[in-house]
């Protein structure tokens, strides 16, 4: 008798140990979660000041105004003279005087779901509070070389996929430049820089082209989502930079390649110098004066005799990262330009994901409904796995009772226990870990979707139904605040919407219709896991919890169904006699 109450003190206090564990665990999750939040979803960070540094490239950094001497938008546009840009994703203007590209809206995008939200407005000129843009140029010895203060001359007044358009300097001592652009309906623009040397002398010319920026990107970059400087050299995209590198160091490595592409990255925007595809190229990104940053590439030099030109052709890249866009400009030619999307080590499982969702979408016309009728196809070809895993539970309830008499009896030996037990499975041929699998399967297609949704352009401002305006962002309907009647934001931590709400009682629907699990630590974390998800899952997309509360509500009904096949996993376990 002493002996089996020592043995049953133990026991309970291993009980309340693992109590403890469990209720630390929870709180972990709960109050620890704002911090793994804040590196999932990071406020923007002010970069540090430092001056410009030498170009590896040939390059020259483009200067910017101060902040004190910053003007309106509309003001910048009005002091130089502009070409027109238009096509149908396109708006907007080039400057004459230094032939930048600083002035790109893109009207099929808006800034908001409201319905007076403005258009995309990407590109603003040097002077303005977001400035942003991009040139094509030449630097060398023996010449007087086009910089921002010269005005180019041009052969049309707008520049259409119809309609294209040369930009073209006489320098007044020999030399002739010319740029001729062209643009597609989409948002690539072509360009050819060239110079014939009129001299009597020969001269060595280097063309480049560069992107210029002000600040960080306001979309900030996360593990599993990257913004800032972005490129693909020698066949491999490049997310190893970001705007914090440049602020300690002032400058990248030379990006030596053959091929490839360079530039900045938003969450859903992209600029990007696209030099020819056949030709080696330099590339690097740098730190300028104040808050500027910028990308820029330069070719080889040619050594131009008198009476000869030379020509190198280039491409812009100026718009929105749509998956099919980017594979065409890939499929033309391009290297890797789908890359220029992060879609992470599951490349190649998630745009699998994708592609199903949007053919979907294209069948139905409404996002919400494609993720419902992906979660349809998901949770049917796992339903053969669900099936095995039912079987597999019928079998493990049916042997508890065998099992808890090896544990009464090898209570002081959990080495033999161990291996009675698994004696115990291979004599009853039963998988303990069959269970699992669903489980496991899905965690690769709820992340491919995660990212999907966060992502792709596609899914942007798409709504659903309801409240539901915008399947990208998270539930905007908070139980705190009375569900916007009250005055005051609720904490991403404390923002709990309707569809978390549902996602927990799903969710405990779904535990609860399982077999009580024998051991009372499990019994506690089953109990507290639908509650704690509710809270975890809160800040993310909504159309990631539309997913799950689909596959939560299907998975209740395979239950039902699957009990009406196998009633022993509802029935107590038997007592080992």
């Amino acid at each position: 008798m002493k002996t089996r109450h020592v043995a049953g003190s133990r026991t309970n206090v291993d009980d309340k140990r693992n109590l403890i564990m469990a209720v630390l665990l929870t709180g972990l999750i709960l109050f620890g979660w704002p911090y793994v939040a804040e590196r999932l979803f990071p406020g923007s960070m002010k970069p540090a000041v430092q001056s410009a540094p030498a170009s590896a490239t040939g390059a020259p950094t483009v200067a910017q105004a101060a902040p004190s001497a910053l003007k309106s938008r509309d003001a910048v546009l009005r002091d130089s003279p502009r070409i027109l840009i238009e096509t149908p994703k396109m708006r907007g203007s080039i400057a004459l005087r230094g032939a930048r590209f600083d002035d790109i809206t893109l009207p099929t995008y808006r800034e908001t779901i409201r319905k007076d939200s403005q258009p995309i407005k990407l590109f603003s000129p040097a002077g303005t509070q977001d400035a942003y843009f991009a040139g094509f140029g030449w630097a060398g010895d023996g010449f007087k070389a086009p910089d921002a203060a010269t005005v180019w001359q041009a052969s049309g007044p707008k520049l259409t996929p119809t309609t294209p358009v040369t930009l073209y300097w006489d320098n007044k001592t020999g030399q002739m430049f010319e740029i001729a652009l062209s643009i597609d309906e989409n948002y690539m623009i072509s360009a050819r820089q060239s110079v014939t040397n009129r001299g009597t002398g020969a001269v060595a010319v280097r063309s480049y082209g560069y992107i210029s920026r002000v600040g960080h990107s306001k979309d900030p970059s996360t593990w599993t989502i990257h913004t800032g400087p972005i490129g693909v050299f020698n066949g491999a995209a490049n997310y190893s930079i970001d705007f914090k590198d440049l602020d300690k160091s002032g400058t990248s490595d030379r990006l030596a390649s053959t091929g490839g592409w360079i530039g900045f990255t938003d969450h859903y925007w992209l600029a990007a110098l696209v030099p020819d595809q056949k030709a080696s190229f330099d590339g690097q990104f740098r730190k300028g004066a104040g808050e500027t940053y910028q990308a820029d590439y330069s070719v080889p030099p040619v050594i131009l005799g008198p009476g000869k030109s030379v020509s190198q052709h280039s491409r812009l890249f100026v718009g929105a990262k749509e998956v099919k866009t980017l594979e065409a400009y890939q499929d033309s030619g391009i290297s890797l330009f789908d890359r220029a999307i992060d879609w992470g080590w599951f490349y190649w499982f998630e745009k699998p994901i994708f592609a199903l969702l949007h053919w979907l979408f294209t069948q139905i016309g409404n996002f919400g409904v494609a993720i419902i009728c992906l979660t349809f196809i998901v949770r049917g070809l796992m339903f053969p796995i669900a099936q095995k895993q039912f079987a597999s539970m019928a079998a493990m309830r049916a042997i508890q009772p065998k099992m808890k008499a090896l544990q009464e009896k090898h209570k002081d030996d959990k080495a033999t226990l161990q291996q009675e037990i698994m004696d115990l499975y291979r004599k009853e041929k039963v998988n303990p870990f069959s269970g699992c699998m669903p489980i496991f399967l899905q965690i690769p297609i709820f992340f491919a979707l995660y990212k999907v949704l966060q992502l792709t352009i596609e899914m942007r401002h798409q709504p659903f139904a309801l409240w539901i305006k915008d399947l990208s962002a998270p539930d905007p309907l908070h139980v705190l605040n009375l569900f916007g009647l009250l005055p005051f934001d609720v904490p991403a931590f404390l923002g709990i919407g309707i569809l978390a709400i549902i996602l927990g009682i799903t969710m405990w629907l779904q535990f609860k219709l399982n077999p009580a699990p024998m051991d009372e630590m499990q019994k506690q974390i089953f109990a507290l896991m639908p509650w704690i998800m509710m809270f975890v899952m809160a800040p993310f997309a909504a159309g990631l919890l539309i997913y799950w509360i689909t596959s939560n509500i299907l998975t209740i009904a395979q239950q039902k169904w699957l009990y009406s096949r196998h009633p022993q996993l509802q029935q107590p376990a038997a007592s080992a006699t």
